[in-house]
């Protein structure tokens, strides 16, 4: 029975080639009553943890039993596997290699199959360098279209998808210590310390590194502090970021994902 689930695409492949769109010519030869929305198609490439974070922050504006391919895929045609994953909220189609991490450590897995089924790719001898348009898509298309997961795939303990490694936060004596997880287009640094978690409005971010020590004060909007100037905010998408006003906070400070972040109390 169909199901017409819309299909969301979050990939790396950007718009000046022809990738995206037979990814959505391969899902409308299996249903093209099917909605699709692309979330992005400019995450850096092979950047899964940018690719993580996206698709993270995302999900939750979907109706529920949307059907989310993300196709950040560096390992592609080697032995990482292909996975389909149904969880409370949504289904995830793509490759296991941490970029569905974000999405599970707020939605648990309720049942996960890897795409081992031919009958549900585009060709039964797909490319070794394209699985975003032979499997992942068509398996997507088939899930949203009513296929049962089980039927896509050999069933995989959830327990054993990848997970992306990052830093947990964890609170301080002084505050709260965290990573940098992603930098937007605009050089806004976000961290993994949630708004949630910081108290009142008399705290800043300490970055130090070897030879410096910065202190970033905090703010409410971008624009609270002098044009070129750091500052500290409680982002939109729910964690503390680092920004310059009209500027770049990823030119100032050379971050990237990992790299240590505290927020303390003054």
């Amino acid at each position: 029975m169909s199901k017409n689930r819309i299909i969301t695409l979050l990939t790396d492949f950007g718009l000046s080639d022809v990738y995206v769109g037979v990814m959505k010519g391969a899902i409308a030869q299996i249903n093209p009553q099917l909605k699709v929305i692309d979330i992005t198609h400019q995450i850096p490439s092979q950047n899964i943890a940018a690719a993580r974070f996206c698709l993270m922050t995302a999900f939750a504006y979907f109706p529920p039993e949307t059907v989310h391919i993300g196709v950040v895929d560096p390992g592609v045609g080697s032995k990482r596997r292909g996975v389909a994953i149904q969880c409370a909220n949504c289904w995830l189609v793509g490759p296991d290699n941490g970029l569905f991490s974000g999405v599970l450590s707020r939605e648990s897995a309720i049942a996960s199959v890897e795409l081992t089924n031919p009958k549900y790719w585009r060709s039964p001898q797909p490319s070794s360098t394209f699985h975003g348009r032979d499997i992942f898509a068509a398996a997507g298309a088939h899930l949203a279209n009513g296929v049962a997961l089980e039927e896509l795939g050999e069933c995989i303990d959830p327990a054993s998808l990848v997970q992306l490694q990052i830093p947990n936060c964890t609170v301080t004596a002084t505050g709260i210590e965290g990573c940098v997880q992603y930098g937007d287009r605009f050089g806004n640094l976000i961290t993994n310390i949630p708004n949630d978690c910081i108290i009142g409005n008399n705290w800043s971010v300490i970055i130090s590194n070897s030879s410096d020590t910065i202190r970033i004060p905090s703010g409410k909007t971008y624009s609270d502090s002098e044009p070129g100037d750091l500052i500290a905010i409680t982002g939109s998408d729910g964690w503390v970021e680092i920004a310059v006003n009209g500027g770049s906070a990823q030119s100032v400070l050379q971050l990237k994902f990992g790299d240590k972040v505290q927020v303390i109390y003054r």
